[in-house]
């Protein structure tokens, strides 16, 4: 099945759009250039056969071929239980933020399992990983920004340690999230916090940079703009 999954990546690729990608995603080797719309439905196939099959042989020999295996991941019919257990064997290949970001937003059956995402998750927020912690705080800012789950957002936002860019630009956008759903709150959040001047800085820029926020309160956000 793996050279036959391998030859319709190649098939699909674009030499154009694999320059493009590569650009987006510095150390990232192997791209291929798959459009990911075309990646999804091969993903949507693969799960209607021997899915399972397929990620136990699956090749990492190319961007693309990590991708695919997460998008089966989220795609496929199973029970919590295993699709768990899928995930804790998939967060190791996770190496940058383009399937990071993609693996998380295709995992929608943590909207029925909430709490038992939430307790799967804490590990990963203190992990000295830098792509494990840009994993837990994506899940969080996809799945978790909510009346219920804002103050023990905060709190662990507040608490990431983690020095990679790639976490801290995470956190920024986590808290940009935050800023657009719940304002008042998340202003208070930001007179008041341990996060570092990179990350709160971030933070602020993307605020700014939200078609949800007027123009008076981003002139606001910008004049708390740490000096570095």
């Amino acid at each position: 099945m793996q050279n036959k999954i391998r030859q319709e990546l190649e098939q699909l690729s674009d030499e154009k759009y694999r320059i493009f990608s590569s650009g987006l995603l510095p150390k990232t080797d192997h791209v291929l250039g798959v459009r990911l719309p075309q990646l999804r439905r091969l993903a949507l196939r693969l799960t209607k056969e021997d899915w399972r099959g397929f990620l136990r042989t699956a090749e990492e020999d190319s961007f693309e071929e990590i991708m695919l295996q997460g998008m089966v991941i989220g795609y496929a019919d199973c029970e919590p239980e295993e699709r768990f257990r899928l995930i804790q064997t998939f967060v190791p290949k996770i190496d940058n933020w383009s399937v990071c970001d993609s693996f998380c937003s295709g995992l929608k059956f943590v909207k029925k399992y909430r709490e038992q995402t939430w307790i799967f998750l804490q590990p990963y927020l203190t992990s000295k990983k830098e792509f494990e912690v840009r994993f837990a705080v994506v899940m969080l800012l996809f799945y978790f920004i909510d009346e219920s789950r804002l103050s023990d957002v905060f709190r662990i936002l507040d608490a990431v340690q983690n020095d990679g860019y790639y976490v801290k630009m995470a956190v920024a956008w986590a808290v940009s999230i935050c800023f657009v759903r719940f304002p008042k709150e998340t202003m208070t959040y930001l007179s008041d916090n341990h996060l570092d001047d990179v990350t709160y800085n971030k933070a602020l820029q993307k605020i700014t940079e939200s078609l949800q926020v007027n123009k008076e309160t981003k002139s606001r956000i910008r004049a708390m703009k740490r000096k570095v």
